[in-house]
């Protein structure tokens, strides 16, 4: 019944540690934009949760070994960009991320409805609650950010 679960379940887990390893890498990276510096270090952290949390899903459906979200790091935040424009196309890079998330997420909740999984329910509606929060705050900051740096900046 749960055969292909693992796959998903190890989708959730890299793609949470990379999100995390990123969020902070920009944050490292963009000492500049306090705003950026906060948020993702914030951002990070709540998302650090969701790692945890996954742990008894992990036990009990197994968590297969996936590359997508590494491939998308090792292609898009190897390391951070400079000035402005950088900091928009990373944030772009950050959204990525995070919308592979989404959908892995969202797989993840129709599963365990199907399999009247409470727990893997109430862990995927979270999950997809903070992802959610992350791609708005990404979205709002590149919207805010993109007139300046595009328009006015150096």
């Amino acid at each position: 019944m749960a055969r292909h679960l693992s796959t998903y379940v190890g989708l959730a887990h890299r793609g949470e540690q990379i999100l995390v390893e990123s969020l902070r890498q920009v944050a490292a990276g963009h000492p500049e934009d306090p705003d950026t510096v906060f948020v993702c270090r914030s951002l990070a952290r709540q998302h650090e949760g969701g790692i945890e949390r996954l742990r008894s899903v992990a036990e009990r459906y197994g968590e297969e070994d996936v590359e997508e979200p590494e491939r998308l790091h090792a292609d898009a935040l190897t390391k951070t960009r400079t000035g402005g424009v950088g900091l928009l196309r990373d944030l772009q890079d950050l959204y990525l991320l995070a919308a592979l998330l989404q959908t892995t997420w969202t797989v993840l909740e129709q599963a365990a409805q199907g399999a009247r999984d409470e727990d893997l329910l109430q862990l995927s509606t979270e999950a997809l609650t903070q992802v959610g929060r992350t791609m708005s705050w990404l979205t709002t900051h590149l919207k805010v950010a993109s007139p300046q740096i595009l328009l006015v900046g150096p």
